[in-house]
């Protein structure tokens, strides 16, 4: 079976801030990309990430917003992903969806799939789902404490 994982987590935010903090470009670089980010999450647009984990700005290709809800990027899988683009490039499906609970707060899930079902697709899956656990973590605690959770962590 292709790799495929979904993690999730509750932030004592409303959903709207939530998903703020994860479309604008400011806000996401204050607690995930730690070289910065360009570009705000819309349809159809191509947005750059850069990780001072992983030098150098990464593609991020946004597939489908909807406000407050539900973000689809696809991004680049190395030869570990199963699809590729039109210009080859193969991707990964990212889905990130903001729920409101009955206590004021958001659960945020986000499933990544799309790698090949071998050791490398297994490992780069791993390492992935390690990042986007960091990363809801760091966005809680940006969020709920205004602490710069991955400040110095990763360089």
């Amino acid at each position: 079976m292709a790799p495929r994982f979904t993690i999730k987590g509750r932030i004592a935010k409303p959903v709207s801030d939530v998903f703020e903090a994860v479309v604008n470009p400011e806000h996401l670089s204050e607690f995930f990309t730690t070289g910065g980010a360009k570009g705000r999450l819309e349809t159809g647009a191509v947005v750059t990430w850069d990780f001072h984990d992983f030098p150098g700005a990464f593609p991020v290709h946004v597939t489908e917003v909807e406000k407050d809800r539900r973000i689809v990027l696809r991004w680049d899988g190395e030869a570990a992903a199963v699809e590729a683009d039109a210009s080859g490039s193969n991707k990964t499906k990212v889905t990130m969806t903001f729920a409101p609970t009955d206590d004021g707060r958001t659960l945020v899930e986000i499933t990544e799939e799309g790698w090949l079902d071998s050791p490398e697709g297994r490992s780069a899956s791993y390492g992935n789902c390690e990042g986007w656990t960091g990363m809801l973590c760091a966005m809680k605690a940006w969020l709920e404490h205004g602490i710069h959770l991955r400040d110095g962590f990763y360089k």
